[in-house]
Parts: C-alpha cells; sequence; structure tokens
C-alpha cells in the first residue's frame, strides 16, 4: 500500500484517486474549493463525475500541507496554467517522493512544458510524465485503459508501474520525457480543430486527413523540441490523439464545437464548464512553431480562427487549397 497525495479535483484527478483506492491504496486528495471537499467527503460524489461513487477511503483536503506530507508519491493534476503557483504551494513539503504530471500543457509566459516547470522550481525533484488515452470518465468505472509513464529514471518509472497497473490499467514505461510531454499537450489542438469539423458537418475523408496530417505536425514540432519520433507514434502521440479526438468526452473537441457554430471563447468556457487545455495551448504552440522555424499549417490556421477573426469554413479552404506538397 502507497500513499498517494493527488493535487487536483478535477475529473482526472477523481478518476485517479478512485483507481487508487480501488487498488488499496491511502488516497488523500487536494481541492482549492471548499465546496468540493465537503461534496468528496460528505457524498463522495464529484460534480464533474456525476455517476461515479467516489470510495470512502478517499479523503479530501483544502490543506496542501496535508495531502502532501509522509506521501510516497505526489500526482499533479491541475490545469497547465496553475502548475507552478500550486507547486509554489507545496515544494517545501517533498522530500524524496517522486511528482507525477498527469496534467496535459504549456505554461503560457515561458513556452515551457510542464516538466520544465517543476525542474525549475524543484530542481531535484524526481518527476514522471502519466499521460495517454485516458477519459476520466471511463477510468473511473475501470474501462480498460493503456498509458504511458516517462520518466529520467528508472525508478520512476517501475514504481507508477508497479503502483497503478492491474487488469484495468495497463502502463507502458519510456525514458522519453519531452516527446510524451508534447503529444498530450499538442494532440488537444487537433481535437479543437476535430471539434470543429464534426460541428460543420464534415465527413470521415475530412477527419482522417486532420488527424493524420495532425499528427504530422506534432511529431514535426515534438522532434524539433528533443522528443523522440517513434514516440509520437505510441499511445501518449497516436493514441491521445484518436481518442481526444473521437470521443464526445473530450471537452477540446466539444470546445471546438463551440467555435464552430459561432460562440465566443468566451461563451465557449462557459459552456464547457472545464479547463479546456486547447484553448490555453493554441497560441503556445504557434509561437513554438515560429521559434523552431516549424510548418505547422493547422496550427496556424486554427490560431487565426481564434484569434483573427477567420472563419472556420474559409480556414478549411485555405488548408485545402494551400500549394501543392510530396507527402
Amino acid at each position: 500500500m502507497k500513499n498517494i497525495a493527488i493535487i487536483g479535483s478535477g475529473s482526472w484527478g477523481v478518476a485517479l484517486a478512485i483507481h487508487s483506492a480501488k487498488m488499496g491504496h491511502k488516497v488523500k486528495l487536494w481541492s482549492f474549493m471548499e465546496d468540493e471537499k465537503e461534496l468528496i467527503n460528505t457524498e463522495h460524489k464529484c460534480k464533474f463525475l456525476p455517476n461515479v461513487i467516489i470510495p470512502e477511503s478517499v479523503i479530501c483536503t483544502t490543506d496542501i500541507k496535508e495531502a502532501v506530507e509522509g506521501s510516497d508519491m505526489i500526482l499533479h493534476v491541475t490545469p497547465s496554467k496553475f502548475t507552478r503557483d500550486t507547486v509554489k504551494k507545496y515544494k517545501e513539503y517533498v522530500n524524496e517522493q517522486p511528482i507525477i504530471l498527469c496534467s496535459k500543457g504549456f505554461e503560457a509566459d515561458t513556452l515551457y512544458t510542464l516538466n520544465e516547470v517543476v525542474k525549475e522550481e524543484l530542481p531535484n525533484a524526481k518527476i514522471g510524465v502519466f499521460t495517454g488515452p485516458s477519459h476520466a470518465e471511463e477510468v473511473s468505472v475501470g474501462i480498460p485503459t493503456a498509458i504511458v509513464i516517462a520518466s529520467d529514471t528508472l525508478e520512476v518509472q517501475y514504481l507508477v508501474q508497479d503502483t497503478f497497473m492491474n487488469e484495468n490499467m495497463r502502463i507502458y514505461t519510456s525514458s522519453d520525457v519531452k516527446g510524451a510531454e508534447l503529444g498530450g499537450a499538442l494532440k488537444n489542438i487537433i481535437a479543437f480543430c476535430a471539434g470543429i469539423v464534426a460541428e460543420l458537418d464534415m465527413g470521415d475523408n475530412t477527419f482522417a486527413a486532420l488527424l493524420t496530417r495532425g499528427l504530422t505536425e506534432i511529431s514535426r514540432l515534438g522532434v524539433a523540441m528533443g522528443g523522440n519520433q517513434n514516440t509520437f507514434y505510441g499511445l501518449s502521440g497516436l493514441g491521445d490523439l484518436i481518442v481526444t479526438c473521437l470521443s464526445e468526452h473530450s471537452r477540446n473537441r466539444r470546445a471546438g464545437r463551440c467555435i464552430g457554430r459561432g460562440l465566443s471563447i468566451e461563451e465557449t468556457r462557459k459552456e464547457v464548464g472545464m479547463t479546456i487545455e486547447s484553448i490555453d495551448n493554441i497560441e503556445v504552440a504557434y509561437k513554438l512553431a515560429k521559434k523552431y522555424n516549424i510548418e505547422m499549417p493547422i496550427v496556424n490556421t486554427v490560431y487565426n480562427v481564434l484569434y483573427n477573426g477567420l472563419k472556420p469554413k474559409e480556414a478549411v479552404i485555405q488548408l485545402m487549397t494551400r500549394e501543392k506538397k510530396c507527402e
């Protein structure tokens, strides 16, 4: 049995808490909202997963020191934009326990991946990245799922694999932290585009083109930033891309649908009701493409849809009528 601290009580944090508790681990779940803590502790419910009962052994607290002190492992599951501020709140309580990043995204101001953010705050920390095709709605009810744990150290890889792997969750190890992070963060942007395509009532041909060319863009930038090409064709790349682009569980796809029918960014945030990593990170990916001089026409076009008034239907035409290319 392990003592697991889970930092973040959204749908993914709660799903991981449920999985951990069912495996017999002791779980302390941190929330920054008192009403959310009370809902979890008294009714054993999560507003983001209304059909799931949380095991009574899961304890939710708003005291981050209480959550982290004495833990064997920290699962960090806050939205990417809150990563640095949240790590600052608990870093004084970190001893030898590894920090496992379960969020996907970038820090907008620095263009850092989340691993880089934590490394800057805790230079000596042991860090892992837990990523792959894993909807919280499905993990929380025990649907078979395969995930990757990427870390620079074998100790962290094997610890996470041994702690969380069972008949419902198969965990593969990887040493490509950069590739695993970038696959998880960049696929949200393609999923957002998939939502636009769905709302415009495009067909299977269009989806296939978007996913294939989207994966090309993801791997192109990912390799330039230090990731391994093969990683982008594994669970943390292609696998995550498929599940996020094709499922109605995906908040990024739902957000794209909202934009596709003409809603503003703020109206979209309100309708989805949860953090939308794709909107938060499209500008980051646009800037990274410029920084590394990487051609990313899908990213550039959706950036123009969000920030320069390009109509979604016109965006599709622009992409389809680009200059002739060899695949």
